[in-house]
Parts: C-alpha cells; structure tokens; sequence
C-alpha cells in the first residue's frame, strides 16, 4: 500500500475483508503513528530489561530522587469532561460482541472494553473487536444467539477502551517491513474511526492504560495522543486516560505518571492482579520476597495495602479518581451457599475499598453491579470522594516493598498448576477471559500461577507441611493435576488444547530465565497457527 502499511493476513481472511475497520485512510493514520513512535517503544522496552537486569542482581525498586520536585509540588491534573465525574461502579470485559452489548447495558457507570488481558488477540479478534465497538457507538450494534436477541438499552456505560500494553506485537501490521506496537494498532483504529463520533455523542475517546513501568512510558502514551488530536485536528486534551498501576516500578512513580499526563488525565486504578504478578516478577531473585498462597495475598495486607493507601493519596492530591480493582467473583447460581460467600467477599472488597477513600470500582459481571453500586452509594454521597486527602498516609518505599504474610501449601501449588493450565488453554483457543472456580480470570492469573510457581522453584520454596517445591516435585504435581482436569471438564480435555497449555506452562515454569510475559510466546503460537 502507498502508505508503507501490510496486513501479513491471508486476502481472503474475514478480517482482512472488512471494509469499515481496515480502510486505507484508517491504515495510513495508524502507519503515521507506528512510524512515529515504534523506536521509542523499543527503546524502552530495551530499557525494561535493563531495570529488570538491576533488580534481578539485588537493587530494589525506589521512589527517583531526579524527580522528587515533580512529587513536592502542587501541581494538579486538567479537569475531567462531566459525564466523567461518577464513576462509582466500572465494569470490564473483553470486545466480544455479545459482553460489549451486556456490560453496556449492566447499569455500570463505565465499561472498559479490552483489546489486552481479557482478549487473545488473534487478528480476526482484534478487527472484530473495532467492529463491534464502532457499532457500538453509533449504536447499531445487535447480537442474536438462538432464540435471544441483544440490543443497547436506551441508557448505557460511559465506554473506555483498554489497547494493548507495549510489550505486545501485531504481528499482522507491517510498517515499512517491520512489526507494529499492538498498542499502536488497537489505539490507532478506535481513535480514528471513532473520535470524532464519540465526541459529537456528548463522550470522547477514553481510555485505561496498561502495564507502563514508568513515567517515560506515560510521556510516550502523552506524545501519541498530542500527534493523534493534532492530525484529526481534535482539540489536545479531548482524549482522557485512566492509568492501571499494575507494576512495582510504577507504583513509585504514580506522581511523575500523572504529571505526564496532566492535559490527559482521569487518574489511576488499582490494577491487582498484574500488580500481585509485578510484584513477584521484579523480585523473582530475591528470597525475601516469596509471597504464600495467592488467596493469602489480599489488599489489606503489606505491599498491596500500602500501594492502594498511596494511590488514593497521590490522585486526590492531584485532583483525579482513585479507582479500585477487580472483584473476580461471579455468580454462583447452582450452589446458595457458595453463591452467598462469594457475594459476601464482593461486598467486604468494595466495602474497604470506598472506605479508603477510592472514587468506584471494578467487577467482572454484569451480576456484581448492583451489589458494588448499593455499597458505594451508601459510603459515597456525592459523585465522587475527590475530597478526602488521605493526608494520613505516610507510605515509603519499605511499606511498598514489604511482602504479605502467609504459608504455603501443597493445594495453592496444585491450584496454581489448574489454574494456569486451564487459562492457557482457553486462550490458545481464542478465548482470553474465563469463568475458573468461580472466578472469572484473564491473562494476570496465568502469570501469577507460573511466576509463583518458578518463584518457588528457584527457591526451593518451603511448604507448611516442611516439605519444599522442587523442579521434580512440580512435574510430578503437573502430571496428577492434568488427570484432575481430564476428570474435571470432561470430552472438552481430548478436544481441547489441554497438552499444548501444559507444555507452555511447563517451559515457562520451569525455564532458567523469567520469561516477561507468558502472552508473547503465547502470541507466538497462535501467529503460526495462522491466528
């Protein structure tokens, strides 16, 4: 094409086909963009594993003493459009059909509509997903499935859309030859179709930004969206971006973070599962860091307490939400009391979480709203908790750094290897966000079940029982967990991706190396299967 852009698809491709989403003007914005700014995303991510190199010899994660300035000053964030005000209850999901229309319609404040953990982003995944959102928007959006129709309700979810982080390639998009930023791609597509038309609706182009590791990467995700405005000729500022600190380096960045995006800003959110799997990731070296069970590691303990307390803090001081994290429960609708247990957690979360002083919160289900929303509306009178300072939170960097107490057992080994093992599988399927033991997980719960798991090997981690993790004890674990979940989903294990999923988190588990992210040689195998 004349603009230097390919699509590495085959032409007769349903996706490649589309003649709304992958026009020539839509490709020749985003090939602007990739040109624009794919050297920089390299160059940090470069500098990603330099950071990684220094944490894995000792050096721990600290607040930067260059930009202690930026921390002390009084400086505050650009104001938020209205229809941004009360975010009280968000939920998320994945660009499918069928959830956009649901969550949409789930009487949630916010839908955040996700191109990354929730979504395998095979290519015919990623160019529906901007099909089914620019529907959405102009609200011609349908969905039948037998006898059942879905539409929009008349009143619907203020929309945000999450791309995908950095690190992630589309493999599909070439550049002048070589491979674009997912990011790039997902943001480039909604922005330029859909801008315009959101803005013109009495919204905008919103969106949540995940997995940055520094205040750099903030700057990059700012310079996009100044060149964006610019060549639509959009006013600089329309867009608004909520950031995920879902990283440790981050979370001793969240001043100079929001000081990027000032012009940009809708504040931060708690992301915690990413955040948990951070966590063990930069310190996978150190001994002193092993974490316990993960149902042991609850936010109102150690490093997760202290980093909600600290973002609560920081975004009121700047005058932007402080938005919670995920409840991952779903309904349990074949076991009461099951049902009541989960629900009873649900209300404890969001409970604490408005108590703190966050501005709304995230669920998982459509289910969970009215319960997230009857807890925040008799804890938040007004539209927002922007008012409470926190001015007693006093956080350093040893609080940010401490790791929860707890014990580790033989069950939080083998639900780690279930859990792990079962997520994969749905995604090499195409599947990035699934309902397992009544929690519904995306890709975070895969990387904290392998990152514990080489964690406690490398360790040689002990258990409650004094027995320890050991490279042949995990194998062994693998092999009688896989006869568990043949027992457990039946016809669908033979059918199913089951032996490709064990050997993945088997090589990751229990490789030498750390490998980063468990989604990139994921992505690598579904690219060869021509996904």
């Amino acid at each position: 094409m004349s603009h230097g852009i390919t699509l590495t698809v085959a032409t007769n491709s349903a996706a490649t086909a589309d003649t709304t989403i992958l026009t020539e003007a839509a490709l020749a914005f985003v090939a602007d963009l990739v040109r624009t700014f794919r050297p920089r995303v390299q160059g940090l991510l470069a500098r990603r594993a330099r950071r990684q190199a220094k944490f894995d010899a000792g050096v721990l994660p600290d607040f930067l003493p260059e930009t202690a300035g930026i921390r002390g000053g009084n400086w505050k964030c650009a104001p938020v459009p209205e229809i941004l005000h009360d975010r009280r209850v968000e939920i998320t999901g994945p660009v499918d059909r069928k959830m956009i229309i649901n969550a949409l319609n789930s009487g949630a404040n916010v839908f955040m509509a996700d191109f990354e953990d929730s979504t395998t982003p095979t290519w015919q995944n990623i160019v529906d997903g901007q099909k089914n959102l620019y529907d959405a928007i102009r609200r011609t959006i349908s969905f039948e499935q037998g006898a059942k129709k879905y539409s929009l309700d008349d009143k619907t979810a203020v929309l945000f859309v999450r791309p995908r982080g950095w690190h992630l390639p589309e493999k599909h998009v070439l550049v002048d030859g070589e491979i674009s930023p997912g990011s790039l791609v997902d943001f480039g597509l909604y922005f330029f179709h859909n801008a315009r038309e959101l803005i013109a609706r009495g919204a905008g182009p919103f969106f949540y930004l995940p997995k940055m590791e520094s205040h750099l990467e903030a700057h990059l995700w700012n310079d996009v969206f100044l060149r964006a405005q610019d060549v639509l000729g959009i006013p600089r500022g329309t867009i608004k971006a909520t950031v995920l600190i879902e990283t440790l380096p981050a979370a001793f960045e969240m001043d100079e973070i929001l000081n990027e995006l000032r012009e940009h800003s809708a504040g931060l959110n708690c992301g915690r599962w990413d955040y948990i799997f951070s966590f063990i990731k930069k310190r996978a070296h150190d001994a002193s860091a092993i974490l316990p069970d993960r149902g042991q590691v609850t936010m109102d303990k150690a490093f997760l307490n202290a980093y909600v307390q600290l973002l609560i803090k920081t975004c009121h001081r700047r005058g932007v939400h402080a938005m919670g994290g995920m409840a991952a429960q779903i309904p349990i609708k074949e076991d009461a009391q099951k049902n009541d247990e989960a629900l009873a957690k649900v209300r404890a979360d969001k409970l604490r979480e408005v108590k703190n002083g966050h501005d709304g919160t995230w669920v998982a289900h459509p289910g969970l709203v009215a319960i997230a929303r009857e807890i925040f509306d008799a804890h938040m009178k007004g539209k927002n908790q922007l008012d409470v300072k926190r001015d007693d939170v006093h956080i350093t960097s040893r609080n940010l750094l401490e790791p929860t107490p707890g014990t580790r057992t033989d069950a939080g080994l083998r639900h780690n290897v279930r859990v792990g093992v079962q997520y994969l599988e749905s995604w090499l399927r195409g599947t990035g966000c699934v309902p397992i033991y009544n929690l519904m997980e995306d890709a975070a719960t895969a990387e904290i079940s392998r990152a514990q798991v080489w964690q406690w090997i490398k360790h040689q981690a002990p258990l409650d029982d004094g027995s320890v993790v050991s490279a042949d004890r995990f194998r062994k674990t693998v092999a009688e967990e896989m006869d568990r979940l043949a027992n457990e989903v039946g016809d669908r294990f033979q059918n199913g991706k089951f032996q490709e999923a064990r050997a993945m988190f088997e090589r990751l588990s229990l490789a030498p190396r750390f490998e980063e992210f468990l989604t990139v040689p994921a992505y690598e195998a579904i690219t060869q299967e021509g996904g």
